[in-house]
């Protein structure tokens, strides 16, 4: 009798307890913190050391960047490494080398089935090989077939991107770590890939864009070399997250970081001013390629189109991510970000406060009146927000975006996020289809934000977009994104190019104080002058850029090409056919020597380097996790796809398990339970 109910209480917990990972086995959905682990014939173990250096060229208006990731085997076995890594979101890939000891092997760029069956047959016959795939406009996949025990492979990615300019500052950003992602929908029965999700009807390649994540390692390193050469004399050279030594005068610098390596935990961003009547108006930049001009043109609107005109009544939205990846640093920054924007609201003004996480709630059912009394309650609420609990955006992002009840008032959502969505494209859409009159301005928080989501959403909405990665800059960022908010904007801009050639974007977007005009374009022949013109509620503009205003720089062709590949994805999420839209990209990554969603980068060794018939282990390397972020905040919610809901469930079942066996023993020696006759 006692046997039997023993077995009983046991085996209502044996069927989540199942679900565990063995003790002796650690596997990426389940590692919480420690070493780096990958998939080894006996089990996940440390094996790979991963550490990765950027030599960065910044030449005018375009940068060059070569990434080195060193692969090293620690391990008895041969392995597979894959690392799963960001790179800026409108980054140009365009070259890869493998170092194998003094020996290099260029990548070719091939459509992507083909490029990974010559990457699985090198892999099959004991080759060494390399492949980089985009799986987002800023993650790649670097796959390292056949490392040896004790050996270490290089692989060299490089890729050309454009400077950024706002309000007097030309900056660039170099991200180091991916903020894990949330994954809504339902698990998938297949995977792609190795990450820590299941694939799912949301997120179809959930499982490729979840690398798993360690708190500390002594591994996760990088070393940082750049050089700038701005064309012009700089007044202010700056990093705003690392420490950094800089050596140089006039327009051209040294940087490097100092007290290097430095943890892969938070993006890099450099920063530049030019001396202030050095500031050039208007540039271009071309490179003449097969019989055809490319030109980057970048120009500034006059400043008096910042003047003050008459105020507008706004009705201010503002929406909060507070899910769990926002903990620690990153919700002090937005609720520090938050309470400055509540504070630049005016009599006239109305607003509301949207928090979501795993649910979605607002702080008044509409927008009201940015009185004293209804400000003083906001300010309450805010400092209040915690962070918890999965990312489910789409909710929040359509009670933002709902008809406007206020048709007296201009209407700006104020979006302030991480990012750490899987299913951007889905989100994208909603807005685009769902904005009307409204505008969104995103603001990116963390040390390690999902640039592209940020960038595309306020592109989707008709607005711009902050990053705010520390503190010390929220007042600062915000005071200039209130300047945008106020602002009268540049609209109808036409950029007049001569006939036959291709400029993205095909329409210039609306502009706000500080922001300049950047379009690429592909001309058959050498540029002649350019008109634009443009209004706004201050009146007309018409300006030009003569014959003589280009200067020659390499890699104007390749960022046209980045350009006219994401236009192309615009329209396909937009519902242009897909196969269409796939054969023009592929011919433009092929023509530019690009990956893209549809080509990779391939590299394979001729001579096979694993002994046939030894075994072959895979390796997913882990992302380090962002700076100022809690693991157990992100992958402590059954919504961050986990098995954080299986190990509570156990709890909960052992700890009934343990009340039941504490009744039955104690009842049973008292002697009101019947002695066992077996």
């Amino acid at each position: 009798m006692q046997r039997a109910i023993l077995i009983a209480l046991l085996s209502i917990a044996w069927p989540a307890y199942s679900q565990q990972v063995p003790v002796d086995e650690v596997s990426p959905a389940a590692m919480q913190a420690g070493s780096l682990l990958f998939r080894m014939k006996e089990g996940y173990v440390v094996a790979t050391r991963m550490s990765t250096s950027y030599d960065v060229r910044i030449a005018g208006l375009a940068a060059r960047v070569s990434v080195r990731q060193s692969f090293r085997n620690d391990g008895a076995d041969w392995v597979e490494g894959i690392y799963v890594f960001p790179l800026p979101d409108e980054a140009a890939v365009d070259h890869l080398r493998m170092h194998i000891g003094e020996r290099i092997i260029e990548g070719e760029i091939r459509e992507k089935e083909q490029a990974r069956e010559e990457y699985e047959q090198a892999k099959t016959e004991g080759r060494k090989a390399s492949l980089v795939e985009q799986e987002r406009a800023n993650m790649f996949t670097t796959s390292v077939a056949n490392i040896a025990p004790g050996e270490t492979v290089v692989v060299e990615i490089e890729y050309l991107e454009s400077v950024r300019y706002d309000d007097g500052l030309f900056s660039i950003r170099f991200p180091l770590t991916i903020t894990p992602r949330y994954i809504p929908g339902q698990s998938l029965p297949d995977r792609q890939g190795s990450g820590w999700s299941a694939d799912t009807t949301s997120v179809a390649d959930a499982s490729r864009i979840t690398p798993p994540v360690v708190e500390g390692s002594a591994d996760h390193e990088a070393e940082f070399h750049a050089v700038l050469d701005a064309g012009v004399p700089l007044e202010l050279v700056a990093s705003r997250y690392h420490v950094v030594d800089i050596d140089g005068s006039g327009s051209r610098y040294e940087i490097d970081l100092a007290g290097s390596p430095v943890p892969l935990d938070h993006d890099i961003e450099l920063s530049w001013r030019p001396v202030p009547d050095r500031l050039p108006r208007a540039t271009m930049f071309t490179e003449k390629l097969g019989g055809e001009t490319y030109a980057l043109l970048m120009m500034l609107p006059p400043d008096d189109f910042t003047a003050p005109g008459q105020p507008m009544s706004r009705e201010l939205v503002f929406v909060i991510d507070t899910s769990g990846s926002m903990h620690g640093t990153s919700i002090e920054q937005a609720r520090r970000a938050l309470s400055l924007a509540l504070d630049g609201l005016g009599p006239a003004d109305r607003f509301n406060v949207i928090q979501f996480n795993s649910m979605t709630s607002s702080l008044y059912p509409d927008s009201v009146a940015a009185t004293h009394t209804n400000l003083e309650v906001a300010r309450r609420y805010v400092a209040g927000l915690t962070a918890n609990g999965g990312t489910e955006m789409r909710p929040a992002l359509e009670r933002a975006l709902a008809s406007a009840k206020f048709e007296s008032h201009l209407r700006q959502v104020i979006f302030i996020t991480d990012g750490s969505v899987g299913n951007e494209e889905e989100l994208f859409r909603l807005i685009e289809t769902g904005l009307g009159g409204t505008r969104l301005f995103t603001v990116g928080i963390g040390s390690a934000p999902n640039g592209w989501f940020m960038r595309k959403a306020a592109e989707a909405g008709r607005g711009t977009f902050t990053t705010i990665s520390a503190l010390h800059e929220v007042n600062e960022k915000m005071e200039r994104l209130f300047r945008k908010l106020e602002a009268p904007q540049v609209t109808d801009i036409v950029v007049e190019w001569p006939a036959g050639a291709e400029a993205y974007p095909q329409t210039v977007p609306d502009l706000y104080a500080g922001e300049p005009i950047v379009v690429r374009a592909r001309i058959p022949a050498d540029p002649p002058a350019v008109r634009i013109r443009g209004r706004s509620l201050l009146g007309g503009w018409d300006a030009e850029l003569g014959r003589d205003a280009g200067e020659p720089q390499v890699g104007m062709a390749a960022l046209w090409a980045r350009a006219r590949i994401e236009d192309l994805m615009d329209r396909r999420r937009r519902g242009a056919p897909e196969e269409e839209i796939r054969a023009q990209v592929v011919t433009t990554a092929l023509a530019h020597h690009l990956v893209s969603k549809y080509t990779s980068l391939v590299a394979v060794d001729k001579t096979p380097a694993r002994p046939a018939g030894a075994p072959l282990g895979k390796e997913q390397v882990p992302n380090l996790l962002p700076y100022g972020q809690s693991m157990s905040a992100i992958f402590g919610f059954p919504a961050t796809a986990t098995p954080a809901g299986i190990y509570r469930m156990n709890g909960i079942l052992l700890m009934l398990i343990g009340w039941l066996l504490f009744i039955y023993f104690r009842f049973w020696k008292s002697g009101n339970v019947p002695p066992n006759d077996d």
